[in-house]
């Protein structure tokens, strides 16, 4: 994996914790946006570390060109600022992951294997964020391409919901909801249900509460 943080002991840090796991190697570390993504493309990391605020090229900006440029590479957004602004734009983005800096070690070093895996992760608080902002929206046309029943699926992943949860609110058989949440990823072009939510998000079919 690689680092991406413009200050330097920050950096040094979260490399440090990272590679005293067995598993995980720390293979590069920049100061800024565009050296993530020079590395990414030049080694092909399974996963990028980056911070949102860095000197010229964000981690927004380095995030979007990262997937364009080296897609086979997870991006964990890690920094110390949860605005829903940042989320927003990490995910739309397409960050796997979004962690506050003041996360426990333990939790960082589980988010990097989880985006490795090719897994999505979000801070507890940051979750929380995201479901104040968002509600449903009745009359939202959901995005276009899904059947009705996984546009009623996608507004409970949207909320939240787990496929256990989502099954119980719609009757549903919990393996039915698993066929349509794979449906509905596919469909959308994500590969997550947190890039999911998003797009249900972007499409109006849940939006920022009042």
């Amino acid at each position: 994996m690689t680092v991406a943080d413009d200050e330097a002991i920050v950096r040094a840090g979260i490399a440090a914790v990272l590679s005293a796991e067995p598993d995980l190697v720390v293979v590069g570390q920049d100061a800024d946006g565009e050296g993530a993504v020079r590395r990414a493309v030049e080694l092909r990391p399974d996963v990028c570390v980056v911070d949102i605020r860095m000197r010229g090229t964000d981690g927004i900006a380095a995030t979007a060109r990262i997937r364009a440029e080296a897609p086979g590479c997870g991006v964990l957004i890690l920094t110390t600022f949860g605005h829903d602004d940042y989320v927003f734009g990490a995910l739309r983005a397409g960050a796997a992951g979004f962690l506050l800096k003041d996360s426990p070690p333990a939790r960082i070093v589980d988010a990097v294997r989880v985006v490795a895996r090719g897994g999505a992760v979000v801070d507890p608080g940051v979750t929380r964020l995201l479901l104040e902002h968002c509600r449903p929206s009745p009359t939202g046309p959901g995005p276009t391409g899904l059947t009705p029943r996984e546009t009623t699926v996608l507004t409970h992943l949207a909320a939240g919901l787990s496929n256990a949860e989502i099954a119980a609110e719609t009757g549903l058989r919990p393996a039915t909801v698993k066929d349509h949440v794979a449906a509905i990823l596919g469909k959308l072009k994500v590969r997550n249900r947190v890039q999911a939510a998003v797009a249900a998000y972007e499409s109006g079919l849940v939006r920022p509460r009042s």
